[in-house]
C-alpha cells in the first residue's frame, strides 16, 4: 500500500473521484464531508497525506488547516476552485504543501502527491511497518498482528497504538495522546486513555504488572518499548 490519504471536501462526486482514483494507485482513503469531522478523522486515523478543500460548509478550509497544523504535520494539499493569488499564498503560508485549483488534472494531482509524500518520508524518514518479531504493526494499511495473528482494535485503541509506536521508545503525555486522538476538549479526561490502554494491553498480550510493549510513566504518560 502507498499509504493512507485522508480526503475533506463536501462536494460527494469529488470525494468518489478522488476516493476511486486513488484507491486505484493503492493508497487507502477516508473521507470527510466537513471541517470538524475532517479534523476528529486526522486525528484518530493520523493519515500520510491530506487532501483539503477550502469551500466547507461549517469551518473555512483555511482555519481547518490550521487546527490541522497544530498536531500534524503531514503533507496537506489544498484542492480549491479559489484560484486568487492571495489565497494560495495564504494556504501556503498556513502550512500546506501545495496549492491545485479545480478543476484539476488527475494526473497532475496524484504527481503532486506523489512529490509531497517522498518530500515528506524523505525528511522525517518516515517507516511503514515495524516489527520486533512478535508485534508487527503496519501503518498503510493500519494492520496489527501479534504472535502470528491479527489483533482487531478500535479506531481509538489504534490510534493510541499507532502514536505510540511512531514515537516508540519515547514517553508521551497523557495530555498529548488526548489532545491528539479525542481533541483539545478532552485533555483531562484521562479516564478514556485508561480505558483504552487497559483494552490494548489485553489485546497484545501484555501483563498489566510487567508489562512488555505498553509501560506507565506514572503522573507523566505512555511509551512503548520496541527492540527493533
Amino acid at each position: 500500500m502507498n499509504g493512507q490519504v485522508l480526503i475533506i471536501d463536501d462536494e460527494a462526486k469529488i470525494r468518489r473521484l478522488l476516493s476511486i482514483t486513488l484507491q486505484s494507485e493503492n493508497y487507502t482513503v477516508v473521507e470527510a464531508d466537513s471541517g470538524t469531522a475532517g479534523i476528529k478523522l486526522a486525528a484518530r486515523h493520523q493519515p500520510e497525506a491530506i487532501l483539503l478543500d477550502l469551500g466547507l460548509p461549517d469551518i473555512d478550509g483555511q482555519e481547518v488547516l490550521l487546527k490541522l497544523r497544530e498536531f500534524t504535520d503531514v503533507p496537506i494539499l489544498i484542492l480549491s476552485v479559489r484560484d486568487a493569488d492571495a489565497e494560495k499564498v495564504k494556504g501556503l503560508d498556513n502550512g500546506a504543501q501545495d496549492y491545485v485549483t479545480k478543476p484539476f488534472s488527475v494526473e497532475e494531482l496524484l504527481a503532486r502527491l506523489r512529490g509531497c509524500l517522498r518530500d515528506y518520508r524523505k525528511k522525517n524518514d518516515v517507516v511503514t511497518d515495524i516489527n520486533d518479531g512478535n508485534l508487527y504493526i503496519n501503518f498503510a494499511s493500519r494492520e496489527v498482528i501479534i504472535n502470528g495473528e491479527p489483533v482487531e482494535l478500535t479506531p481509538k485503541e489504534y490510534a493510541v497504538l499507532s502514536l505510540l509506536a511512531r514515537l516508540r521508545n519515547r514517553v508521551v503525555t497523557q495530555e498529548q495522546i488526548l489532545k491528539v486522538i479525542w481533541g483539545e476538549t478532552h485533555v483531562h479526561d484521562t479516564h478514556y486513555l485508561r480505558i483504552v490502554i487497559s483494552h490494548l494491553r489485553q489485546k497484545l498480550g501484555d501483563s498489566p504488572t510487567t508489562p512488555r510493549y505498553i509501560l506507565t510513566d506514572p503522573g507523566v504518560g505512555y511509551r512503548l518499548i520496541f527492540a527493533r
